[in-house]
């Protein structure tokens, strides 16, 4: 029988996709292969029309409105109690409806996957791996892309059943392959240091209900022309992947919360082949060209039925462009930080719906990159129905979102009854953005003494000359990496002097 990851070859790839033969039980990936051959070769001969998902929410402006409620709530409860409350208890509250779900009960390490419970917007019905065991990942080697190792973070994506992943101790995992998830399973870096690094990285290929947390994504590069395994029962032939920190590949429910993504090949975060049911939140990205790529294609007809909330997000530091760049949908950005571009914030092709409400979008210095937003590769008289809207955003030095649509303010006064003020306080929404415990922010540093600990380097500390360290780094104790640029130049100088000390 064919391979089935020879079925599953991104149509960038070089090489045709071969014919398929899959087992009933998965049709339903069998129907996305079909439906995207279909739209290629017919694009010319058969109308652009909506396709529904599995995973698509039947109505999103009433969950965009939902959103804001939530966000209203959280802010109004953050507001009234702040004056009864102590010091602590008022850093936990921030109205931020994801944090406060979870973040104020001190022994929220007890109940891990309450977590799951406190997503909001399109990706909000993401299980991960609630209800399933506990899985400890002890082992941070990744030797073998087909026969993982037991405590190792491979070996507990692949499995068959919901797992809830956690990190014994702070960790730097040097990827060889892509790291394929299968379903039901969540990433819960809280309480370690964990950095994912190398090949792939992460791939979500044909599965659905996945939450990734508090995990460091950065260095990821070009992999594969090998086999990895995929399931338990499963694996096959890569061909060469796109080097993205991220992939969501024909999959549904995911939910991408308080990560850091920076310096990687292609992508920080890819959403594409009918994928829905989204949500990208709390993340910290920084140091990168094409951010966040949401559509396969303008003539991809599934992804009209991709659904993404962009929510709480921090666009920082050496940013370009595409945060994100969308391609059909729909697209609600909502209560991010857009610090600096050097193109633009937010650009599309192929009559995107994309929703912005009470963000901060700060323009850079360059008058000729001002505008938030870009239609990419299409004349004024095919977009100017496209229906963009801003709705409570902040626009900072010079910055400038051109709307359109048919009846935009008609649309307005039907989707918002309950308008968005929280924009004002973007600061507040977004301080914890990225890994907690990453940017000078210490509320993070959650483990007990006997359990270690270790917070304070971001993704840029650790170089492409520290990569090529040993792993057991990210052991050391807090007060170890305080010194450990002091010993990393002694050392480097001795290699200098010395070249016998390699």
């Amino acid at each position: 029988m064919l391979d089935l990851d020879e079925c599953r070859r991104k149509p960038t790839q070089t090489q045709p996709p071969p014919p398929c033969h899959f087992p009933s039980a998965m049709l339903r990936r069998t129907c996305i292969v079909l439906i995207s051959l279909l739209s290629s070769v017919s694009a010319f001969a058969m109308p652009m029309q909506n396709i529904t998902l599995l995973g698509q929410h039947p109505d999103p402006e009433a969950l965009a409105r939902e959103v804001q409620r939530r966000v209203n709530v959280s802010v109004a409860r953050r507001q009234s109690q702040e004056v009864f409350l102590s010091d602590q208890s008022s850093s936990c509250l921030t109205g931020n409806p994801i944090d406060d779900c979870w973040r104020c009960d001190p022994n929220w390490e007890a109940d891990r996957q309450r977590l799951a419970d406190c997503g909001i917007g399109f990706g909000q019905y993401a299980l991960g791996g609630k209800g399933g065991q506990i899985y400890e990942v002890t082992d941070s080697s990744d030797h073998d892309a087909v026969t993982p190792r037991p405590g190792t973070l491979r070996y507990a994506v692949i499995q068959s059943e919901p797992l809830w992943i956690v990190f014994a101790t702070n960790m730097l995992i040097k990827l060889k392959q892509e790291l394929i998830f299968n379903s039901y399973k969540t990433l819960d870096g809280r309480g370690a240091n964990v950095h994912i690094v190398g090949g792939g990285c992460i791939t979500l290929q044909y599965i659905s209900n996945v939450i990734i947390h508090n995990i460091h994504i950065h260095q990821c590069v070009q992999s594969g022309e090998t086999n990895v395994r995929s399931s338990p029962t499963h694996y096959g032939w890569r061909t060469l992947s796109d080097g993205d920190g991220i992939s969501i590949f024909g999959s549904r429910d995911i939910w991408i919360d308080h990560c850091s993504l920076s310096h990687c090949k292609d992508g920080l975060i890819d959403v594409v082949m009918g994928s829905t049911g989204i949500t990208i939140s709390n993340n910290y990205f920084s140091h990168h060209d094409e951010v966040m790529l949401l559509g396969h294609s303008d003539t991809y007809v599934p992804d009209s039925g991709m659904q993404v909330t962009i929510a709480f997000n921090h666009f920082g530091e050496s940013l370009v462009q595409r945060m994100p760049r969308c391609r059909r949908g729909y697209i609600h950005v909502v209560n991010n930080d857009f610090t600096r571009w050097e193109m633009y914030a937010i650009g599309g092709s192929g009559n995107p719906t994309i929703n912005s409400q009470g963000n901060r979008y700060t323009a850079p210095t360059n008058r000729n990159a001002k505008e938030v937003t870009k239609r990419v590769d299409t004349e004024e008289k095919k977009w100017r129905d496209w229906n963009w809207r801003s709705e409570g955003d902040i626009l900072v030095n010079g910055a400038f979102f051109i709307a359109s649509g048919e009846s935009v303010e008609v649309l307005y006064e039907k989707a918002y009854s309950v308008e968005p003020k929280s924009a004002a306080l973007i600061d507040q929404l977004t301080m914890n953005a990225g890994v907690f415990g990453g940017r000078g922010n210490n509320v993070g540093t959650w483990r007990t003494e006997q359990s270690g600990g270790g917070y304070g380097y971001g993704d840029d500390y650790y170089s492409q000359n520290m990569l090529s360290g040993s792993p057991a780094f990210f052991a050391l104790s807090s007060t170890l990496l305080l010194l450990a640029p002091l010993f990393l130049s002694s050392y480097f100088l001795l290699l200098y002097l010395n070249p016998i000390f390699l």
